[in-house]
């Protein structure tokens, strides 16, 4: 008898998160961006969100909640009920923030994942009077002179610090951090040669490469960018494993239903594979990338070790 209720409470309770999900979503669909308006990340939710109302039959409200590091997005997302009707676009970033911050939740147990949207990817540009062609040569000669060159980045613990300290450390080569306050000023004096190396979204750097004002030696990913289809990637370049694609993504309230996880995820990934919306971002360098909930929560894992160990053999500090 014990046995039969144990198995009519789980039968009712499948029957219950079926009914979630059939009447998901009942209101209106709160897209927090926690970035400020105008960025890409503002754009893909404008683009998709659209779409997101067509197949909802509800409207999809983007908010813009900029600062922290996106800790001010994530934490207003715990404020609101776990029912699915609030997502936030979370980037590598919210990785980043688990290893450096003390942050006022838990990146693991407070947010579920849902699916990644697309990549970006870091193409690592060169000052074109570097005697070097290709990234064997670039890594040969920066060998040859230990700690002589530096690479760009715009923030101290960022992405782009940690993609060039990733490669000193698998390259096995030492080249010297240069802060700057943004990517262009870090792109200008990289031109005008005073610093050699830098990491960089495609899209910030294109018109500069196609000028021959910058070179670009290779770019994250496992496959080319259209943008840059002359460019390899790391591993055809000769560094296979190096990764510094930057990733964005959903993710809901931790408490959120499974099986509202699994619509969400599902049309999520229906609307970024539209062709009219890969063609609008693929026009701006990115590429539409999606993941089953599962997939993503492991690379949010795997991320997080990579990043601890370049964080520490670097010794890098948060500023």
């Amino acid at each position: 008898m014990k046995q039969f209720h144990v198995v009519a409470l789980l039968a009712l309770a499948f029957s219950v998160t079926n009914v979630l999900a059939q009447s998901y979503p009942s209101k209106p669909i709160r897209f927090i961006i926690p970035f400020p308006p105008g960025g890409g990340t503002t754009m893909v939710a404008h683009l998709i969100g659209p779409k997101l109302s067509e197949i909802w039959g509800q409207p999809v409200v983007v908010e813009n909640r900029p600062g922290g590091n996106t800790v001010i997005g994530h934490e207003a997302l715990l404020r609101l009920p776990p029912d699915g009707h609030a997502i936030v676009m979370s980037t590598s970033a919210f990785v980043l923030n688990s290893l450096f911050l003390r942050l006022p939740y838990d990146s693991v147990k407070d947010f579920a994942p849902v699916t990644t949207l697309y990549n970006s990817e870091q193409v690592l540009t060169i000052t074109p009077s570097l005697p070097a062609n290709n990234l064997k040569e670039l890594i040969a000669l920066a060998k040859s002179h230990p700690g002589a060159f530096h690479y760009a980045t715009v923030s101290a613990g960022g992405t782009t610090h940690l993609a060039s300290e990733l490669l000193n450390m698998m390259a096995g080569i030492n080249t010297q951090q240069v802060n700057y306050k943004g990517a262009g000023p870090a792109l200008t004096d990289q031109m005008g040669g005073h610093v050699q190396l830098a990491f960089t979204a495609p899209a910030a750097a294109l018109s500069y490469i196609k000028s021959g004002k910058l070179r670009a030696i290779a770019i994250s990913g496992e496959k080319r960018t259209p943008a840059l289809s002359e460019v390899p990637t790391f591993a055809e370049a000769g560094l296979p494993g190096f990764e510094a694609t930057l990733w964005f993504g959903v993710q809901v309230h931790g408490g959120t239903p499974k099986a509202i996880i699994n619509r969400l995820s599902a049309d999520l990934a229906r609307v970024i594979t539209l062709p009219d919306i890969g063609e609008k971002m693929l026009n701006e360098a990115t590429d539409p990338y999606v993941m089953t909930p599962e997939k993503f929560a492991a690379r949010i894992q795997a991320d997080a070790v990579t990043y601890a160990r370049v964080i520490k053999t670097a010794n890098i500090k948060f500023e």
